[in-house]
């Protein structure tokens, strides 16, 4: 199905749905489309003043993941969940489960969790591994879940590419199936509307869905190497991108500029090495699965958002 254009009234006693991250790329566009459809929606941000203001949603005071109190405050009431991974930084893991202890604390029901492709504990990509952890403490938790485990973002992969028209790293030659926010906010409201009075589930309000325990990974329709990725931006841009091949040694040499900590540098590097040890090759059909339309490749992507490379004309 196309995400949800309707404008209806949340009926009073319907169950209310709390969107993380409601001020972001992802929170946004699914709180969005919540509202759309009718459903009440509950917006959590750390910055109240990038929270949208939509029919039936009702902003929440601020609530940072790792203050569990504060939590269980903005959650008291809601039915569900949609949990946008915090943040990267070393405590990501533990503000995760202070925020899911909290909701189940206070009776939220079900919990869809914004997760990462290929999620383990020993992935190469060191930020993958923050979210099995938390895969793992939701399942242990007495509540109903889904992981949403999507690719590399498509808005990546200009963003990725420095302004002299070079896209570096130790990615080698393999390939990622990266996705667009877009499809993941498609998929995701598709998931969330079948647990609710509003928009087309079971109309139970509270019912198992066939989501429930599931994760779906959330991909492009291909995979694609970072020299085609180069190529598609030379057409896009009009001008010549390249990619560059890094070892790990120069990717930490060339980003050692930016004076970002060791483990966010080594979250940059890892991301790339998981490319090249072919962990983010997975192709799903989740996307057209859940939301009845094709998934969006990276052609199609910078046609629609020539803003995503806006860096890289007028330049070389």
């Amino acid at each position: 199905m196309s995400s949800p254009s309707r404008t209806d009234r949340p009926a009073p006693d319907a169950p209310i749905v709390a969107v993380t991250g409601a001020g972001g790329a992802v929170g946004g566009r699914v709180a969005r489309r919540l509202a759309r459809a009718g459903v009440p929606v509950r917006l959590l941000g750390r910055d109240p003043s990038r929270l949208p203001e939509l029919p039936g949603a009702v902003a929440a005071p601020p609530a940072p993941y790792g203050d569990g109190e504060a939590m269980r405050r903005a959650l008291a009431g809601a039915h569900t969940l949609f949990l946008v991974s915090a943040h990267e930084s070393p405590h990501r893991v533990r503000e995760h489960t202070t925020a899911v202890d909290a909701a189940v604390a206070v009776g939220v029901e079900r919990i869809v969790y914004v997760s990462f492709l290929g999620a383990a504990p020993d992935a190469t990509f060191t930020f993958a591994r923050d979210h099995w952890h938390t895969e793992a403490h939701i399942r242990a938790a007495d509540v109903r879940h889904t992981f949403l485990r999507d690719s590399l973002y498509l808005a990546a992969i200009p963003a990725m590419t420095g302004a002299d028209g070079v896209l570096r790293g130790p990615a080698g030659d393999g390939r990622v199936a990266a996705v667009a926010h877009d499809d993941i906010a498609d998929a995701a409201v598709t998931v969330l509307l079948a647990d609710t009075d509003t928009g087309g589930g079971d109309g139970s309000g509270g019912g198992a869905t066939r989501h429930d325990g599931r994760s779906y990974d959330l991909t492009g329709p291909e995979a694609f190497t970072l020299t085609e990725a180069a190529e598609e931006l030379s057409r896009a841009t009009g001008r010549t991108v390249t990619y560059v091949p890094e070892t790990r040694e120069e990717a930490y040499a060339s980003r050692a500029h930016y004076g970002a900590e060791d483990w966010e540098v080594a979250g940059w590097v890892t991301s790339y090495e998981a490319i090249a040890t072919g962990e983010m090759a997975t192709v799903s059909d989740a996307v057209p699965r859940l939301t009845g339309h094709p998934a969006t490749g990276l052609a199609d992507f910078l046609r629609r958002h020539p803003d995503s490379y806006r860096h890289l004309l007028g330049t070389g």
